[in-house]
């Protein structure tokens, strides 16, 4: 009776919310009008019970990989030391073995000290090279949420399991001054199109108005060697959005760019709200007006508040998606779960196929 009517005070709070997202944010950023809604599963790892407390304060940044036919899950794990990613493996994308932390903190005075985690990684030819988010700031125990500057960073191995060896001789790109990119140049989804690597890395630059987050491109031909960043970002950093996953479908020649949008609530807090999907036919072109909401708190099932960074993987017919959120309705960093959700193929918004002519 009690969990009934949680739910039910929350249900309230959300159509509260609803109401609010749809005369848009307080602050006019801008917003998606179109959805291509996910249907959702549920938490499928929850935080907590990792290897060595590694996942003791919560299980957030999911990131999907398949080789051999084993799901590798990498997620950050909040830890007693801080942030590091770990490793889960799974057959069937729902019932998951966790491995515990694959990174160790660096030492002190190392770009990666304070946090290790978000792990990309893209298979040459017998080596796995993984860009993983480092920083030497974080807020204090236990929490120890990643502060600026958000770094890419470099490590390789023969396995997904590894063990991973860093290399800190390879910085493949530097925050960059007068930039879209001058306080977070963290890694993201990489493509590989013909003999180039083209890496979506999340950028973002803070002033005296706040934090200003969109995607950029990197592209590379040695995944050793430094990479080339766009001058201009994927979409203006008024959109508020952070992370990258990509599906390419080869039907429609439509290329999905999933990431998670940044909200903000009526006591200015911004939050993870929502998980977006932008398209494009060029990947190297992409259109602010293509978008459309995957998940939000209107579809997601358990999670009412915050609802964190996407990760995409084709299974089947379907296209699943590893996310973190909270159980309930909170904005707060700690204390995530890791869900998943689906999509079904060929991708459709609003009931109409991707792909048609407008």
């Amino acid at each position: 009776m009690m969990y009934r009517i949680i739910m039910f005070l929350l249900s309230v709070i959300f159509c509260q919310n609803i109401t609010a997202q749809e005369e848009g944010y307080i602050d006019k950023r801008p917003k998606a009008h179109l959805r291509m809604n996910a249907i959702d599963e549920g938490i499928v790892l929850r935080y907590g019970n990792g290897p060595d407390s590694c996942d003791v304060y919560g299980a957030r940044e999911a990131i999907v990989n398949k080789d051999n036919g084993v799901y590798y899950l990498f997620y950050d794990g909040a830890g007693k030391d801080g942030w590091r990613a770990c490793l889960a493996e799974s057959r069937d994308l729902k019932s998951w073995v966790k491995k515990g932390a694959i990174l160790k903190l660096g030492e002190p005075g190392t770009d990666d000290s304070k946090s290790a985690s978000a792990p990309w990684v893209i298979k040459g030819k017998d080596t796995w090279h993984m860009f993983y988010l480092g920083t030497p700031n974080t807020t204090p125990a236990p929490d120890r949420i990643p502060a600026f500057p958000y770094l890419t960073m470099k490590a390789q191995s023969k396995s997904l399991e590894g063990p991973w060896i860093k290399q800190y001789d390879v910085t493949p790109f530097p925050l960059g001054e007068k930039s879209f990119y001058t306080v977070t140049a963290s890694p993201g989804f990489i493509v590989k199109i013909k003999n180039e690597y083209v890496q979506f890395f999340s950028g973002a630059t803070q002033d005296s108005t706040g934090i200003k987050r969109t995607l950029g491109i990197a592209r590379t031909q040695d995944l050793n060697a430094s990479w080339i960043i766009d001058s201009l970002p994927v979409v203006s950093s008024e959109e508020q959005i952070e992370n990258s996953s990509m599906y390419y479908d080869k039907t429609s020649k439509y290329w999905f760019l999933f990431t998670n949008h940044i909200g903000i609530d009526t006591n200015k807090t911004e939050y993870t709200d929502a998980i977006w999907v932008y398209w494009s036919k060029d990947i190297n072109k992409w259109n602010a007006a293509d978008k459309a909401i995957v998940l939000d708190s209107s579809n997601c099932i358990w999670s009412k508040g915050a609802i964190g960074m996407p990760s995409v993987i084709k299974t089947g017919n379907r296209l699943a998606i590893l996310y973190d959120g909270f159980e309930g309705y909170s904005t707060y960093h700690m204390k995530r779960n890791i869900g998943l959700a689906w999509l079904e193929l060929p991708l459709k918004i609003l009931g109409r196929e991707t792909g048609s002519e407008k």
